[in-house]
C-alpha cells in the first residue's frame, strides 16, 4: 500500500513539473499570443526574404493585425503564366511582386499562352528602393574630376550619366582618365537584363537615359542600337543582384570598379553583417544616377484577408524596421526619410530625380533585342 501511495506521489509530483513548466512557457509569452492570428497565403517574389522574415516585423503583423503570412515562392514572369494557386490547389490570398511592371500587367487582361488572372480587390507599391551604383574611393574621386560625380550635401550623384555612359561605349580605359592600378576599359557591373528582372529595370534606365528622357516608339526604336552595344560591352554578368553585391565587397576595387544594384542592398549588409561592413565602410561610395529608376514590389490582394498585408506595410513601426534595418522605402512618409536611423552614411532622405519605369511592352521589346544574335 506504501508503495502504491509512494508511486501515486510521484506521478502527481511529475503532473505538477508538467503544468507548471506549461504556465511559465505561457506566462512567458502572453505578450505574443493571440488566439485570433489567421493564416494569410501569399505567392511571394524574391528580393525581400530578410524583411518578411524579421521577427519584429512579424510580431507586429501578429499582434497587432492578427495575421501571419505564409509564403511561397513565385518568379514574377510564372505568375502571369501559370496558374496562380498553391500546391494543393487552393487559391492565394495576396501575391507580392518585385517588380511593379509585372504588378501593372496583372492587372490587364491575359494573352494567348497566359493564365487566367485573379481579381485584384486592392494593391499597390509597397516596398521601393532605387538604382544606384557602388564604387570605391579612389575611383570616385577622378570620376569628379572627370565632372561625372558631383557631391552634395554629403550625397554622390552622377550628374553626367550619358558622358559615363559614352565613355563605356567608346571603349575608354580605365588609366586613361587617370586610374593606372585598375585594368581594362571602363565597365559598370550588372545582373543580366535577359534573365534577370533587376538587370532589366537598370536596362530601362539606360535606355530611359538613351531616348533623352523620352520614351516612346519612335525614341525606342533609336536608342535600342546604342543600348545592344553597351550590353555587348558589359560582357559577363552575374545571375543575382545579391551574387553581384558580395562580389563586389569580397574582390574589391581592382575587380569591381562599379557595379549596379539596389539601396537597400548595402542598408541590408550593413545591419546583417556589422563586422564586415565595418571594414569597407570608408572605402565603399554609393553613387545616385541622375536620373535614377525605383524598383518597386507591388503587393496585389485577392481576398479581405490579402488586404491586411498592405495595412500591415502601412504601420508606422513597421516601415521603420522595414527601412532602418533592411533598406526598403516603403511610402508612408511622403518620401522624405531619417537617415540618421540607418548606419550606412552617403544616403539622401530623399529621391528626388527619377524617371518612370518602362510599360510592360517596351521592356520585352528590350530583352527580345538584347537576345537576337
Amino acid at each position: 500500500m506504501f508503495k502504491k501511495e509512494g508511486m501515486l506521489s510521484k506521478i502527481i509530483g511529475i503532473a505538477l513539473v508538467v503544468v507548471i513548466i506549461v504556465l511559465v512557457i505561457v506566462f512567458k509569452n502572453r505578450d505574443t499570443f493571440n488566439p485570433n492570428v489567421e493564416k494569410i497565403y501569399g505567392a511571394i517574389g524574391g528580393g525581400k526574404e530578410d524583411l518578411l522574415g524579421d521577427e519584429e516585423i512579424n510580431k507586429i503583423f501578429a499582434d497587432k493585425y492578427e495575421f501571419e503570412l505564409v509564403q511561397d515562392t513565385w518568379s514574377n514572369g510564372k505568375t502571369v503564366k501559370e496558374e496562380l494557386v498553391r500546391k494543393d490547389g487552393s487559391a492565394y490570398d495576396l501575391v507580392f511582386f518585385s517588380d511593379q511592371r509585372y504588378y501593372d500587367y496583372y492587372k490587364t487582361p491575359a494573352q494567348i499562352g497566359e493564365a487566367q488572372r485573379q481579381t485584384v480587390l486592392a494593391g499597390e507599391p509597397t516596398l521601393n528602393t532605387p538604382i544606384v551604383i557602388y564604387s570605391w574611393k579612389e575611383v570616385v574621386d577622378v570620376l569628379i574630376k572627370e565632372k561625372i560625380v558631383t557631391l552634395n550635401d554629403g550625397v554622390y550623384y552622377i550628374t553626367d550619366m550619358p558622358k559615363l555612359i559614352n565613355y563605356i561605349l567608346e571603349g575608354k580605359k580605365w588609366k586613361d582618365i587617370g586610374l593606372e592600378s585598375i585594368y581594362g576599359s571602363i565597365n559598370i557591373g550588372s545582373v543580366d537584363p535577359v534573365t534577370s528582372s533587376p538587370g532589366a529595370t537598370y536596362y530601362g534606365l539606360l535606355l530611359s537615359i538613351m531616348a533623352g528622357g523620352e520614351v516612346n516608339d519612335e525614341s525606342v526604336k533609336a536608342a535600342l542600337p546604342k543600348l545592344k552595344e553597351f550590353y555587348i560591352k558589359s560582357g559577363y554578368m552575374n545571375n543575382t543582384p545579391a551574387d553581384l553585391f558580395s562580389m563586389f565587397l569580397k574582390t574589391g576595387m581592382g575587380a569591381k570598379p562599379m557595379i549596379v544594384d539596389y539601396e537597400k542592398s548595402v542598408i541590408d549588409f550593413a545591419n546583417s553583417n556589422p563586422d564586415g561592413w565595418n571594414q569597407v565602410k570608408d572605402k565603399v561610395v554609393i553613387l545616385y544616377p541622375t536620373p535614377t529608376i525605383w524598383n518597386s514590389h507591388c503587393i496585389a490582394a485577392f481576398t479581405e484577408n490579402g488586404k491586411k498585408l498592405i495595412d500591415g506595410f502601412k504601420d508606422s513601426k513597421v516601415a521603420q524596421v522595414a527601412w532602418s534595418k533592411h533598406g526598403f522605402r516603403v511610402g508612408v512618409t511622403g518620401g522624405n526619410y531619417d537617415v540618421s536611423k540607418i548606419n550606412v552614411k552617403g544616403i539622401p532622405s530623399e529621391i528626388k530625380s527619377v524617371t518612370p519605369g518602362l510599360k510592360m511592352d517596351y521592356y520585352n521589346e528590350v530583352i527580345n533585342y538584347l537576345k537576337e544574335k
